[in-house]
């Protein structure tokens, strides 16, 4: 993977830009400055490697498409949800202003594009299809969310849907773009698809999980955070599923009640969850993902030490310190 990886990092870093209007690409070049993993774009070089590819220069240009789409939605996203920062930086529309994220954001997606038709035009209706299908998802995705953040009830089916649109469509976009330019079959791609959007859904839970009960220490985010903002994670939407009449005034109050009101409240939270088992749910519903993305892994039509690889990373982002 370091080496997938370290061809993403340079690659992206020799990206050109023009230099005017400057606030149009200064914000673009910062917000790919700020690092990250690169997850995402390694995970279609992985899936050429899986198929058989072994010379990355036909699939660099999808990988950037990938990274400069997840980009965008991040500028976006940021602005939405008013957050002040991004990886320990100041966002881009705390940094320039809301219209310069927008318009920065929206030159950032149509890069994505800009690259996808470098690849091999043998591949450009395919490929095309399914990074367009993949940015609506998303798009879906971000608006349920901020639709159900006024709602006072939500099903796990509706939870679950608008993860997986929000997180879980890209990676397997991601993985799926790589089997395309490898030449994969449509059978093939969809079982790669179908193995990276159940490891989404499981590494989604799993950070809904931490958030209440992660390590301050490795976590890298405050501990409760989540329940401060009365976000609608799985332990709160099963939460509200489950509770008792009994209990039901007593979750309505740490709900309604502010935060700074409220010393306690992530204590008080968590003896609810403690009293109604939610972590265990949210464990077996993690494991449930995590078991199909295996299966589909084992049911590709590939060498069993290609697919290592890839079962590696999935184990290393679900095995996190709690």
């Amino acid at each position: 993977m370091q080496h997938l990886q370290q061809l993403v990092m340079e690659a992206i870093e020799t990206s050109k830009f023009p230099e005017t209007p400057s606030n149009l690409y200064d914000p673009i070049r910062y917000i790919l400055t700020l690092g990250g993993k690169r997850v995402r774009p390694v995970l279609t070089l992985m899936a050429a490697e899986l198929f058989g590819m072994h010379d990355m220069t036909d699939i660099i240009p999808a990988a950037k498409a990938v990274e400069f789409f997840h980009n965008f939605s991040l500028i976006h996203d940021d602005l939405m949800d008013k957050a002040p920062l991004r990886r320990g930086k100041t966002t881009v529309h705390e940094k320039w202003d809301a219209n310069i994220a927008i318009l920065s954001g929206d030159g950032l997606l149509v890069k994505a594009y800009e690259e996808i038709s470098k690849c091999n035009p043998v591949y450009l209706p395919a490929t095309l299809k399914i990074l367009s299908k993949v940015a609506m998802e998303v798009c879906e995705g971000q608006q349920l969310d901020m639709d159900y953040e006024s709602r006072s009830s939500l099903s796990m089916a509706e939870y679950l849907e608008m993860i997986r649109l929000k997180t879980s469509v890209l990676l397997g976009g991601a993985l799926q773009l790589g089997a395309i330019l490898s030449g994969a079959d449509e059978q093939q791609q969809q079982l790669i698809y179908d193995f990276g959007e159940n490891v989404g859904l499981a590494f989604q839970l799993q950070d809904d999980i931490l958030d209440a009960y992660g390590d301050p220490e490795t976590f890298g985010k405050i501990v409760g955070g989540d329940i401060l903002i009365n976000k609608k994670t799985f332990l709160l939407v099963k939460l509200m599923a489950v509770i008792s009449n009994e209990d039901k005034p007593i979750l309505k109050n740490l709900l309604e009640a502010p935060a700074e009101d409220t010393p306690s409240k992530i204590d008080d939270m968590l003896a609810l969850y403690g009293k109604y088992e939610i972590k265990a749910a949210a464990d077996r519903l993690k494991d449930s993902y995590t078991q199909r993305a295996f299966e589909k892994m084992k049911a590709l039509n590939v060498p069993n030490h290609r697919k290592e690889p890839l079962l590696v990373l999935a184990n290393n982002l679900l095995v996190r310190q709690q």
